[in-house]
C-alpha cells in the first residue's frame, strides 16, 4: 500500500510575498490495515535450486526489479517466496518468469487478497543479552528455522530483531519464545497489528463486570475492529479504522459508561520501551561497576600498593595458617563475591551460549577470570596445608579483569545509545498538545481546547500559533503563513503556506496562524513513516558484514585454543629450561608466568569490537542522512552507493523541474485554437503524463471555467512512451511524437519536420498532433532545468562519475537539454524497459550504476541499478522501488547521498581497522612475544582493559559520523528550491 506522505522543496521567492505552492512528493509507505486506493495481492512460491544466501538474494532481486511490487520476501531454508504485489500492474504469471529468467524454478503455491486475509505481519523485538555477532547470527538461524517466518533480521548494534511472519501459521509470543530458547532475553516492541492501535488506561474501581461493559460499549462503536482488556494493567487496547473513529471517541464512550466512575488517557507509550530498558542496563552495568570497584581497589591496594610499605607489609604478610598470610585471606575474601556475585552475569552467558553450542565473549571472559581465581585457590589452599610453599595468587587479576570488563561494557551501552539519536530526535518532533477547533455548519469556530496531540483524529480542525509545531499532516484551510520543515526534509528555506497547502507534522509554524485540517494521524503520519524507514534501514545489514559474521563463528574457539597453546609453550619451555631463569619474576614460578600469558590472550581477544564495526557506522549514517533530507534504505544501498562510478539520469522531472508548459502552437489546418485545443485536451486529460497535463492546463485558457468539462473521449488508448489515441467528436485524434505517427502510418509534413527540429533545437519537446490522419498542429512544451543543475554534473565529473541521461524524450531535445547541463551521454526515446537494459549493460561493462529518477516508467531502471535514487517529488512506484530518497527534491542530494556513504564505509575501514588492530597485534603482544627482548609483558589486567577499551573505541569512531557536513562545494551552490511561473502555479 502506498501512503501518500507529503515531504518538501521550498521556493526561491523571497521572504515576505507568499511564493507559489510548492510541490508536495510522495514518502515510502509501510503495510498497514486500513484500505487504500491500490490494492494488493500475496502470493507464495515454491523456489526449487537454491543452495545458498546469494541465490536468495538473486531471485529477491530478479523480482523487485518489476513495477508494482510492494515486499518480496526468499525464506531459503523452506524454499519459499513469498510477494505482495499490485494486480494493477502485474500478475502472478510474471512474477513466476522472473524467478525462471533468474535460473531457479517456481511454482505458485497461494494466492490472497491481502486487503481481506491480513496473514502477513511484521513484528519489532527487544532482545537482551547479545554481546558479539555470533549471539545475533545464533538468534537469526533460530528465528528463520520456524515455520511460517519469512524473513528476520538481528541487529547487533539495536539490540533489537524485526521478523516478518505469517500469522496463520505463527504468532509473535511462538517467536519470543523461540528467541528465549537460545538463551536471551525478548521482549515484544511493536507487532503490524499494532498500527492502527491505541492502548488507553482506565482509572476507577474495574473489576470483571465494568471492564466487560466497557468492551462491549467500544466493539459496537463504528470503526472499531478488535478491543483487548489487560485488567492486571487496567489497560484496554482498541483496533481501529482511523477514517471512521480515533482515541477521543473512546475515552468518551469509557468515561460515558458509567458517569464519574471512570477516567481514561493513553496509556504510557511503549515507544519507549527500549529507552527504559537502555537506561535500565547503564543503571545495571554502572551499579555492578561501582560495587565492584568497591571490592577491587583494596585488593589492588593490598597486592600493589601497600606491600611496598614497611609497617602495612608486616601486616599482611602475617603467617595465619602454616604459609598462609593474612594479605591472601583479605583478597580471597574481597574477591570472591566480585567473581560470583558480581561477575556472575558471565557465567550466565557462558552457560547460555555453550548450551546452544556456540562461543561468545562472555566465554572468554568467564574462563580468563576462572583461571585466575582458581589458580589464585589452589595456592592459597596449598600455603594453607604447608609449612614451606611459598605461593603467589592473582586474585588482583580476576577482580580487575572484572572490573576493566564493566566499566568497558557500561561506556559501550552509553556509546550505542547515542547511535540513534537521529530516531530519537525525530520521535521527539511531533508537540506534545495541540489546540483543537469546533467548527459550527458555515465554518465558523465556535470553540477551542488544547488537547494532548496523541488524541488528534482525521479531519479533526487544528490551529497552529506562530512557533508553535505542527501537531499532525494535513492542509490549511485558513490563513498564510511560513513553515520550517527542515527538521523533516532537511531544506533551510522556510516554506510559504496557504489555503489548500499540505502541511507536516512536526513542522514549525513560523510566523502568522493557520488552521490546518488533519489528514493523517498516528503511524499514517509522514514523521512515523520516516521513523520506521529509519529503523527500518538501521536493522538491515550491509554486505561487508558478513565478514565480521564469518570470522565470529571461529573467533572464540580460536582464541581459546591460541591461549592453551601460549600456556602450553611458555611452560613447557620453563620446564626445560629453553629460557633464563632470570626472566622469571622474582614473585612467580614459570608455571605462573606461563599462566598469566595464557589468560592475557583470553582476555585481550575482543569479537564485540568486530561485530559492532558495521552495525553502528550504519546506524549513524543512515540517522545523519535522514536528517539532511536523504533516506537511505539500508546497509546494502549505503554500502554500494559508495562505488558508483556512473550516475543514469533521468530527465522529466530529474534534470528538469518536471512541470513543463507549452510555449507555442503552430496550426497547420484552417482551425480556431479554442476548438483545435478542446479536441486535443478532450483526449489528454485522461492520461497522467506531465506532458498531457501541461497541455490540458494550457488548453484551460480558452476556457472561462476553472475546471472545464471537456468533450467525450471515446476507445482511449495511452501508448507508454509515444502518446495517446481517441476519437472525440467522431474525429480521430493521434497526439504524440514521431515515432508514434511512424508506427500508425501518419504522414509528417516538412513544414511539420521543420517546426519539430526548430523546437528541438531550443532544448523543446515537440508534440504532433493528427485529426482523421492528418497532421494538424505541432505543439511545442518547455521543461525548464532545475536551479543547479550544470554545477552538480560538473561536480560529480571532479568525483571521478560519469553521468548519463537516458529519456523517452526525442533526440534532438534530449541532446540540447545535455548539452545545457553538461552531460556528454544521451540515450533517448527510451521505453521503460529499455532504460533498464541500458542500465545492465553498463553493468556490464563494469561500472558500478546509480539510477536517478521520479516516474513509475523509471521503476525497473531504479531497481536494475546498483543504486536506485527516488526524487522525492516522484510517484510512490517509484519511490518504493528505489534505495535512496532524496526528499527535497534537489540534485544536490545526489552528490551528499554518494558523498555521505563514503564517508561512512570510510569510517567502516577504520573501525575495521581498529578491532582487527587491537586483536592482530594485542593478541601477539599478550602472548610474550616481546618479552625475550624487551622484558615486557601484558598483565591480565590490562589486557582486559584493552579488551574494554577496543568496544567502545569502535563505537566512538563511528559517533564521529554525527559530525558529518556535506561537501563544501554544495554550500557555493544557490540552490534554494524551485519556483515555476506557468499558468499552472495557480492549481
Amino acid at each position: 500500500m502506498l501512503g501518500a506522505l507529503s515531504l518538501f522543496r521550498s521556493s526561491n521567492e523571497e521572504w515576505t510575498p507568499l511564493s507559489p505552492r510548492s510541490h508536495y512528493p510522495s514518502m515510502p509507505s509501510y503495510p498497514n490495515t486500513t484500505d487504500h486506493v491500490l490494492s494488493y495481492t500475496t502470493a507464495v512460491f515454491s523456489v526449487v535450486g537454491m543452495s545458498c544466501a546469494a541465490c536468495a538474494g538473486s531471485v529477491e532481486k530478479s523480482i523487485k526489479r518489476l513495477p508494482g511490487i510492494r515486499e518480496a520476501a526468499v525464506d531459503l531454508i523452506n524454499n519459499r517466496s513469498l510477494v505482495i504485489f499490485s494486480p494493477s500492474f502485474l500478475n502472478e504469471e510474471t512474477i513466476r518468469e522472473a524467478i525462471e529468467d533468474a535460473g531457479f524454478e517456481a511454482t505458485l503455491l497461494t494466492v490472497t487478497d491481502e486487503l481481506n486475509d491480513k496473514s502477513v505481519q511484521v513484528c519489532r523485538i527487544q532482545i537482551k543479552g547479545m554481546t558479539c555477532t555470533s549471539c545475533s547470527s545464533t538468534i537469526e538461524s533460530a528465528l528463520q528455522a520456524i515455520q511460517g517466518v519469512i524473513e528476520a533480521r538481528v541487529a547487533l548494534a539495536t539490540e533489537e530483531a524485526q521478523v516478518h511472519y505469517n500469522a496463520n501459521v505463527v504468532n509473535y509470543n511462538q517467536i519470543l519464545e523461540a528467541v528465549q530458547d537460545t538463551g536471551f532475553e525478548a521482549s515484544l516492541i511493536s507487532s503490524g497489528e499494532d498500527m492502527f492501535k491505541i492502548d488507553l488506561l482506565v482509572q476507577g474501581a474495574l473489576d470483571e463486570h465494568s471492564m466487560k461493559l466497557i468492551k462491549e460499549s467500544l466493539e459496537v462503536r463504528p470503526g472499531v475492529l478488535g478491543v483487548e482488556i489487560h485488567q492486571e494493567f487496567n489497560k484496554i487496547s482498541i483496533s481501529y479504522k482511523p477514517d471512521m473513529t480515533g482515541p477521543r471517541d473512546f475515552i468518551k464512550v469509557i468515561e460515558e459508561t458509567e458517569p464519574g466512575n471512570f477516567k481514561a488517557n493513553i496509556f504510557p507509550p511503549e515507544g519507549g520501551q527500549r529507552d527504559a530498558h537502555r537506561n535500565e542496563e547503564i543503571r545495571q552495568y554502572y551499579r555492578s561497576f561501582l560495587w565492584s570497584l568497591m571490592f577491587t581497589i583494596p585488593v589492588f591496594l593490598t597486592s600493589m600498593v601497600l606491600m611496598y610499605i614497611p609497617g602495612i607489609k608486616h601486616v599482611l604478610d602475617t603467617k595465619v595458617v602454616n604459609m598462609l598470610t593474612l594479605g591472601e585471606v583479605v583478597r580471597w575474601v574481597l574477591v570472591t563475591p566480585v567473581q560470583f556475585i558480581i561477575g556472575r552475569r558471565f557465567y550466565s552467558g557462558s552457560y547460555k551460549s555453550l548450551r546452544r553450542g556456540s562461543a561468545n565473549m562472555d566465554v572468554l571472559i568467564a574462563l580468563g577470570t576462572n583461571a585466575a581465581y582458581f589458580y589464585s585457590v589452589y595456592s592459597v589452599l596449598r600455603a594453607a596445608t604447608s609449612k614451606t610453599f611459598m605461593g603467589t595468587d592473582f586474585f588482583e587479576t580476576s577482580a580487575m579483569l572484572i572490573s576493566f570488563i564493566l566499566l568497558g561494557k557500561y561506556l559501550e551501552i552509553v556509546a550505542k545509545g547515542k547511535t540513534s539519536n537521529a530516531i530519537a530526535k525525530l520521535m521527539n518532533l511531533t508537540p506534545d498538545t495541540a489546540i483543537l477547533l469546533t467548527l459550527d455548519n458555515e465554518g465558523n469556530v465556535t470553540g477551542e481546547e488544547e488537547i494532548d496531540s496523541r488524541l488528534v483524529q482525521k479531519n479533526d480542525v487544528i490551529k497552529i500559533i506562530p512557533g508553535a509545531k505542527v501537531a499532525s499532516d494535513g492542509f490549511v484551510i485558513w490563513g498564510q503563513s511560513h513553515v520550517n520543515e527542515s527538521m523533516i526534509t532537511g531544506e533551510a528555506r522556510p516554506v510559504a503556506k496557504r489555503k489548500g497547502d499540505p502541511v507536516i507534522g512536526g513542522t514549525v509554524n513560523e510566523k502568522g496562524v493557520l488552521r490546518i485540517k488533519a489528514t493523517r494521524v498516528g503511524s499514517e503520519s509522514a514523521l512515523s513513516q520516516i521513523v520506521r524507514l529509519v529503523e527500518s534501514a538501521q536493522m538491515a545489514k550491509a554486505p561487508v558484514q558478513k565478514f565480521a559474521d564469518r570470522i565470529s563463528k571461529y573467533f572464540v574457539p580460536l582464541v581459546i585454543l591460541t591461549s592453551i597453546a601460549t600456556w602450553l609453550a611458555w611452560f613447557l619451555a620453563g620446564k626445560f629450561h629453553a629460557y633464563p631463569k632470570s626472566w622469571i619474576p622474582s614473585s612467580m614460578d614459570s608455571f605462573e608466568l606461563a599462566l598469566q600469558f595464557g589468560i592475557s590472550v583470553m582476555v585481550i581477544a575482543c569479537p564485540c569490537a568486530l561485530g559492532l564495526a558495521t552495525p553502528t557506522a550504519v546506524m549513524v549514517g543512515t540517522g545523519v542522512g535522514a536528517t539532511q533530507g536523504v533516506l537511505i534504505k539500508g546497509g546494502q544501498a549505503l554500502e554500494s552507493a559508495h562505488k558508483v562510478n556512473c550516475i543514469v539520469f533521468d530527465k522529466t522531472g530529474t534534470l528538469t523541474i518536471g512541470k513543463p508548459v507549452v510555449v507555442s502552437t503552430k496550426l497547420l489546418t484552417n482551425m480556431v485554437q479554442r476548438e483545435f485545443y478542446e479536441l486535443v485536451a478532450a483526449a489528454e486529460v485522461n492520461s497522467e503524463h506531465p506532458l498531457a497535463k501541461a497541455i490540458v492546463e494550457y488548453a484551460k485558457k480558452f476556457r472561462d471555467e476553472e475546471n472545464p468539462a471537456w468533450p467525450e473521449a471515446r476507445d482511449f488508448e495511452s501508448i507508454t512512451g509515444h502518446g495517446v489515441k481517441a476519437i472525440v467528436r467522431s474525429k480521430e485524434i493521434i497526439i504524440g511524437n514521431k515515432s508514434l505517427f511512424v508506427d500508425q502510418n501518419v504522414a509528417i509534413p516538412i513544414e511539420a519536420e521543420d517546426i519539430l527540429a526548430e523546437a528541438e533545437g531550443m532544448a523543446q519537446t515537440g508534440i504532433l498532433v493528427s485529426i482523421n490522419g492528418k497532421v494538424a498542429g505541432v505543439l511545442a512544451v518547455s521543461d525548464p532545468l532545475k536551479p543547479g543543475a550544470p554545477e552538480i554534473i560538473s561536480i560529480l565529473k571532479s568525483m571521478k562519475i560519469r553521468s548519463i541521461m537516458v529519456t523517452g524524450d526525442n533526440l534532438g531535445t534530449a541532446n540540447s537539454i545535455a548539452k545545457e547541463v553538461g552531460i556528454e551521454s544521451v540515450i533517448a526515446e527510451a521505453k521503460p524497459e529499455q532504460k533498464a537494459k541500458h542500465v545492465k549493460d553498463l553493468q556490464a561493462s563494469g561500472y558500478t550504476v546509480a539510477m536517478v529518477g521520479d516516474g513509475i516508467n523509471d521503476s525497473p531502471a531504479l531497481v536494475a541499478a546498483d543504486v536506485g535514487m527516488a526524487i522525492g517529488a516522484g510517484t510512490d512506484i517509484a519511490i518504493e522501488a528505489a534505495d535512496i530518497v532524496l526528499m527535497k527534491s534537489n540534485l544536490e542530494d545526489v552528490i551528499t547521498a554518494i558523498d555521505l556513504s563514503r564517508k561512512t564505509f570510510s569510517r567502516i575501514r577504520l573501525n575495521y581497522f581498529w578491532a582487527l588492530g587491537y586483536n592482530l597485534l594485542g593478541i601477539p603482544i599478550a602472548a610474550g612475544v616481546l618479552f625475550p627482548s624487551t622484558g615486557y609483558r601484558l598483565p591480565p589486567w590490562i589486557a582486559g582493559a584493552a579488551m574494554a577499551a577496543s568496544s567502545v573505541s569502535v563505537v566512538c569512531c563511528s559517533l564521529l559520523l554525527k559530525y558529518y557536513k556535506r561537501p563544501k562545494k554544495l554550500d557555493n551552490l544557490d540552490i534554494g528550491g524551485i519556483r515555476i511561473e506557468s499558468s499552472s502555479d495557480a492549481n
